[in-house]
């Protein structure tokens, strides 16, 4: 048997990580700037991640949420802290895809509705209704295809207006920062326009946090930049490290009914050690806040570079147009300068490197970026 060749791979295997740096089997150091995509948060095998899950599944590492696990309590507790949502209630699942479906489940449970406003350039996943409400024809198989889901563009404050001026719809679904479209911004004045129609309504606002949250932004959540609060929030990649997580925070306005969710292998006891290992991290290092300022010093080491055509993002999500094709500026990244990145598209280069990165590795990826830039002759 051999695998089944969905995957575009790179010529590099790594098979050691340590903070923000890799090895590949031949020994060579990278520096990740692409963390997995987004799902490093407290980088690669930090001590204190290692000792928890260690000890935890010395203990034990699974067993059904049909018994007390006082582990998911404990996640829930540190999660309301870091993130400020203390009065929302968290149920755990596997997979950003998975929080996204239970998330759009509960708001129409809530609602009563069946129709879902989502955005052009939206991706929140490959299971069937994360599929549907994903702006992307190429991963939508017939069976997902649907007349339940409208869209209208990321930040057009005016067709969102339009869309909700009725009590149609159960939910709408939006990333504050859209990572596969190239990390695209969603406006102030957009989520608050969201939030106030929303209430108008009585519809579920939804924020996919799977890439942007947990710090990224530099705020826990990214939407909390525009000063507002989500009906229920999904997350998933930088929750716990590389550990299979995800998860949707839910409003205290939502009614739980036993039965309405449910997961087999969510929120384990494992699962939950490694996420309360991350959320130790996170809030003793001063993550949030690392994501912030070293986001601030690349976006201003590589401004004004010449065949930069446009760096958008916030913290350590961040997205650079070139005026070449990125694949062939990450290979010089990759092969010359051993520093691993993401793209998007054609033009796009992605940055999503572990929020425990420092001034070191700043400077050492800004000055490879600018070699890689006279060196294409941009």
């Amino acid at each position: 048997m051999k695998l089944f060749d969905v995957y575009s791979l790179l010529d590099m295997e790594p098979v050691k990580a340590q903070g923000a740096y890799l090895w590949d089997k031949n020994g060579v150091e990278y520096l990740d700037f692409y963390g997995g995509h987004a799902v490093i948060s407290i980088g690669h095998t930090h001590p204190h991640y290692v000792e928890k899950i260690s000890e935890q599944l010395s203990k034990i590492g699974f067993y059904s949420n049909a018994v007390i696990n006082s582990l998911q309590v404990e996640l829930a507790e540190k999660l309301g802290e870091l993130s400020g949502y203390d009065d929302y209630e968290l149920f755990l699942c596997n997979s950003g895809a998975e929080a996204n479906e239970n998330a759009l489940k509960l708001a129409s449970f809530a609602t009563g509705r069946e129709r879902v406003l989502a955005m052009h350039g939206a991706f929140h996943g490959r299971t069937s209704l994360a599929v549907a409400i994903s702006d992307n024809p190429a991963i939508q198989a017939p069976v997902n295809k649907t007349d339940k889901v409208s869209y209208i563009d990321l930040n057009n404050v005016e067709a969102l207006q339009r869309e909700l001026s009725s009590k149609e719809y159960a939910a709408v679904i939006v990333e504050p920062i859209q990572g596969v479209n190239g990390i695209r911004v969603a406006s102030d004045e957009f989520m608050q326009a969201a939030r106030e129609a929303c209430d108008k309504t009585g519809t579920m606002l939804i924020c996919d946090e799977v890439q942007a949250g947990y710090g990224r932004s530099g705020r826990f959540f990214s939407h909390q930049w525009s000063g507002i609060k989500a009906d229920i929030i999904s997350m998933a990649k930088g929750i716990a490290n590389g550990f299979p997580v995800g998860a949707i925070m839910i409003s205290p306005k939502i009614a739980a009914k036993k039965g309405m969710l449910g997961t087999t292998f969510g929120g384990s006891h494992l699962a939950c050690a490694a996420a309360i290992a991350v959320a130790d991290v996170v809030k003793s290092e001063s993550l949030v806040e690392n994501a912030r300022v070293m986001g601030e010093k690349i976006v201003e080491g590589i401004k004004g570079v010449s065949g930069v055509e446009d760096i958008r993002g916030r913290g350590l999500m961040i997205g650079i147009d070139l005026s070449v094709p990125q694949a062939d500026f990450r290979k010089v990244l990759r092969e010359k300068h051993h520093i691993m990145t993401g793209l998007s598209g054609k033009y796009t280069l992605r940055l999503l490197p572990p929020l425990v990165i420092g001034e070191k590795e700043v400077v050492r990826f800004v000055e490879a970026f600018r070699a890689t830039a006279a060196e294409m002759g941009m």
